[in-house]
């Protein structure tokens, strides 16, 4: 037996395996974090791709709108690149703070508080530089037109308005949009409810209850939810992109700046090569952490990690997801869909009043339903066991249950940077 350590919310939990059993550990590959932040980021915007370097691009009496992630993507870090971009604004393009906006990118997520908002852009950014909650429910967002796949983009008014728009996050994949980052700042980060309904809707197989079959993990060509998010994007003039890739340690790794979708789509290849793992064959059994908080902060974030291992796991195998969930379901009204569940009427909501909690609720119960998924958690069993998962607060209870005596398995400390995808023979 060895002990592997997974870590769980703030702290790790201790799980002892036997190793005959296990095919293998999986990491994300190594690559070496950036040794010079403010150094890397300024070679990225004096280099970028498809675009004019950004000194030659924000002029010194522009309105800038800086958007950037909210706290469910700190795991990014970008306290640690918001302070030099701003200096290189300030020194390289004769910004002053007073012309530039923090935008957050909330999508529907409610937004942080002064010590959240302090915690994204650090107190001295805070006290320098407006920093600004977006509410997707707000009464003045500005609509920049329709997509073709009939989207109407209602954005913050702040960013419509501003005379340039410069984007930061994170690319890493998604399980309905292929990958975050990139085009997923202006929808849905600063979108309207509507906007950002119509088109994750597309994230629904429109002739049966199931997800649709053209998105997933990695998938861009023919995605409709893809497609829609980049035609919303190219309707927001006056873009410049600032694509942050982390390591499988969760460290700044690459920055790609530029253009706002081939940026990102370089950025897109760079997180296919850090996180895609080979290996031999898909196992019984898969241990997994979602790699502690935030990214275990509820089921609503942290099942991601299913998303990105599942491809590894054979059909009705059995995943153990260590996952504290220490804000539940995460949005209200994810655990709200149990009664929609269990009262056969959750198709008519779905197709009619579409959210993205909703669906990622869906999802999580078609995935309870291809794999035995076995939850160490914060989390009350109860609450969880409708929708086929069960969850324990003790390892050795779960252990017991899951019965990996023979079964071979994958180790993943981190989920959320692994992709297995089976070499063909």
């Amino acid at each position: 037996m060895k002990n592997f350590t997974f870590r769980y919310g703030d702290g790790a939990v201790s799980v002892p395996l036997n190793e005959e059993n296990i095919l293998a550990e999986l990491h994300g590959n190594r690559v070496p974090a950036v040794a010079d932040i403010p150094a890397a980021l300024k070679e990225a915007v004096e280099a970028p791709i498809d675009s004019l370097p950004l000194r030659d691009y924000v002029r010194p009496e522009d309105k800038v709108c800086l958007v950037v992630s909210d706290m469910s993507r700190f795991w990014m870090r970008q306290d640690k690149v918001i302070p030099p971009l701003l200096q290189y604004l300030y020194d390289a393009c004769g910004q002053k703070p007073e012309n530039i906006a923090i935008l957050v990118a909330n999508g529907t997520h409610d937004g942080g508080d002064e010590k959240d908002l302090r915690t994204l852009v650090t107190d001295a950014v805070y006290d320098a530089v407006r920093v600004v909650n977006h509410d997707c429910l707000a009464d003045d967002l500005v609509c920049l037109g329709t997509t073709p796949h009939g989207t109407p983009v209602w954005v913050n008014p702040i960013a419509a308005r501003a005379d340039k728009v410069i984007c930061l996050g994170a690319c890493v994949h998604h399980v309905m949009a292929g990958f975050g980052g990139g085009r997923k700042s202006i929808l849905p980060g600063i979108s309207g409810m509507e906007t950002i309904k119509h088109n994750h809707a597309f994230s629904l197989d429109p002739a049966a209850l199931r997800s649709n079959p053209r998105i997933g993990n990695g998938k861009l060509v023919d995605n409709p939810l893809n497609d829609d998010m980049c035609e919303a994007a190219a309707l927001m003039p006056s873009l410049f992109m600032i694509n942050l890739v982390m390591n499988a340690e969760m460290q700044l790794a690459e920055i790609y700046a530029g253009h706002f979708l081939t940026s990102w789509q370089a950025a897109c290849r760079a997180v296919d090569r850090i996180y895609r793992v080979p290996v031999p064959r898909k196992a019984d059994a898969i241990i997994a952490s979602c790699g502690g908080y935030p990214k275990d902060m509820s089921l609503y974030q942290g099942t991601k990690t299913i998303d990105n291992v599942e491809s590894g796991l054979k059909m009705g195998g059995t995943l153990i997801l260590i996952i504290e969930a220490r804000d539940g379901g995460g949005p209200a009204e994810y655990f709200d869909w149990i009664k929609n569940l269990t009262d056969g009427t959750i198709e008519d909501r779905l197709r009619n009043h579409f959210t993205i909690p909703g669906y990622i609720f869906f999802l999580n119960c078609e995935q309870a339903q291809r794999y035995n998924i076995l939850l160490l958690t914060d989390i009350p069993a109860e609450v969880v066991a409708p929708m086929g998962m069960k969850a324990f607060s003790n390892i050795d209870d779960l252990l017991a249950e899951a019965d990996l005596e023979g079964k071979k398995l994958y180790v993943i400390e981190n989920g959320s940077t692994v992709i297995p995808f089976v070499q063909e023979a």
